[in-house]
């Protein structure tokens, strides 16, 4: 049996899977940044990283909501994730080098995502502002590079086709 062109390209595998390419690279981006801060910021009280993130909804009184403001945080975290997938989905369908140039592309999206969330959401947000220092901010931007949009790119790659 012999297949046309055609036919490979109206193929579920060909026209690829996106559920599957956000949904994967959301998660993995979902962990290893929340990991990274985790690990960084606070390794003694974890906690204050998922609510030091509700804290965006909540201001302050995050900080003394215990457990559901954690979990807001993480619910929160999660959807950022897996947004930012999504959006590097959509604009692999229109700008097919993403795809083909998963790492550079990844890391270029990476330091967007790092930027929109620092110079547009958070200010925006009830969280206040940030009194990191300059290495603290300049060590977290590569990890954009790195833990969210190369993770995002070659997940978009893998599945989005």
């Amino acid at each position: 049996m012999t297949t046309t062109a055609g036919e490979i390209a109206a193929s579920p595998r060909a026209a690829g899977r996106p559920i599957a390419a956000i949904v994967v690279g959301g998660v993995i981006v979902g962990i290893l940044d929340l990991a990274y801060a985790i690990i960084v910021y606070s390794p003694k009280h974890p906690i204050l990283i998922p609510q030091a993130i509700a804290s965006g909804l909540l201001g302050r009184a995050s900080f003394s909501d215990g457990a559901p403001s954690a979990v807001l945080g993480v619910i929160c975290h999660f959807t950022i994730a897996l947004g930012a997938a999504a959006v590097f989905y959509a604009a692999s369908r229109t700008w097919r080098f993403l795809v083909h140039r998963p790492v550079l592309s990844g890391m270029l999206f990476g330091a967007c995502v790092y930027v929109v969330m620092h110079v547009v959401i958070v200010p925006l947000s009830a969280a206040g502002p940030s009194h990191l220092s300059f290495a603290l901010k300049s060590a977290e931007f590569v990890e954009h590079w790195f833990f969210v949009g190369v993770p995002i790119a070659l997940s978009v790659r893998r599945f989005g086709g």
